[in-house]
């Protein structure tokens, strides 16, 4: 079994209007002639794809950004609007529970209990429910700190404050501001509530103040390494450092923009430029050279993230292939024990720690 520690399934599932319970050729065709976002009839991910690639196990995402009269970034004009759109997420992955084809994880006991269902070989994947764990991607949607609590009752175990530019509590992708007073109170409830601080998107500033505030787990859902992609939005190796001393764990994302340099949206091209899945090991690599043990890295692979084929790797399909990181893996020397801490192990030692 896979675990992929980022998607974006009920923002593609509203704001793209994806039926993910088809398969990626349906949808795709289902979009054919479409032109409203660059990644029409692009997909590689649906709930059917994850079953076939053995990816039993997610972190789903709610994302809603508020956004000041004049900003070029798409988003809500309110923080109520942007709850508002969180809350319609949510209502869509509650209905993928109702209808069998998910089911949300939120505990130890229930941790446990899908990993055993998924370990059960007399039952065919196809008739497994994809697992799921609430993330929040960037906190301009809670209203304020009481909502906050409001969506932990609804199961969010875990928040990454910022996502891109300006935010309410904390500054993200693209700036170089830092976690709002209003954000360091946030921290401070998420560590009583026992939630999971994803540091995704923080600046460098704000990633020091996460650091050194928070206490509980912390988590980079889906990262790369500034040193081989020269950008403020990847992990410097200091801040690599910083989160193997804290047990944390590092998603590789699949965003071929983080993943090779030099990479220009729009104009490069995942199989002329020779972007194939193999690239992301590069990253891993690296850090396990930091690290000096492959026990930091995992999948966080942010597939259909706002971009679908023409910026994942060429040989990358449908997110079934992640199934591919197995043999490529070995190719580079990676013992089967390493593998399965890449595949899945890591997350679940960081969440049976941060659950038990």
């Amino acid at each position: 079994m896979l675990i992929d520690a980022h998607l974006d399934l009920a923002m593609n599932a509203l704001e793209w209007n994806r039926d993910l319970k088809l398969s990626v050729s349906q949808i795709r065709e289902r979009e054919m002639g479409l032109t409203d976002k660059v990644d029409r009839g692009k997909g590689v991910v649906s709930l059917p794809a994850l079953r076939e690639g053995k990816v039993g196990l997610v972190v789903a995402t709610q994302i809603a950004r508020y956004v000041e009269k004049g900003s070029s970034l798409p988003g809500w004009h309110s923080p109520e609007q942007a709850w508002a759109q969180s809350q319609g997420q949510l209502a869509w992955y509650q209905a993928m529970e109702t209808m069998g084809e998910m089911v949300q994880i939120t505990d130890l006991a229930g941790l446990e209990n899908h990993i055993q269902l998924w370990n059960d070989q007399k039952i065919k994947s196809a008739e497994k429910p994809i697992g799921f764990i609430l993330s929040l991607e960037g906190a301009d949607s809670l209203v304020n700190i009481d909502f906050l609590h409001k969506a932990y009752t609804n199961g969010l175990r875990a928040l990454g404050p910022a996502h891109y530019g300006p935010g309410r509590y904390a500054d993200g992708t693209g700036t170089t501001g830092k976690i709002h007073p209003q954000g360091l109170d946030l921290l401070r409830e998420m560590d009583s509530l026992g939630m999971i601080l994803d540091i995704t998107h923080l600046t460098d500033v704000g990633f020091q103040q996460a650091m050194e505030l928070y206490q509980g787990p912390v988590w980079a859902s889906h990262h790369n390494c500034r040193s081989l992609v020269d950008h403020q939005r990847q992990l410097t190796d200091d801040q690599i450092k910083q989160l193997i001393a804290r047990g944390s764990v590092i998603g590789g994302s699949l965003d071929l923009w983080m993943v090779v340099p030099n990479w220009v949206r729009g104009v490069s091209d995942p199989l002329r430029d020779g972007a194939a899945l193999e690239k992301i090991i590069d990253h891993y690599d690296h850090i396990c050279q930091l690290a000096g043990n492959a026990d930091h890295i995992a999948i966080g692979s942010d597939l259909d993230g706002m971009f679908g084929k023409e910026q994942s790797p060429y040989d990358l399909e449908t997110i079934a292939d992640l199934q591919n990181l197995h043999p490529l893996l070995a190719k580079r020397g990676y013992s089967e024990e390493d593998i399965d801490k890449v595949l899945h192990n890591n997350w679940l030692r960081l969440l049976r720690k941060a659950w038990k």
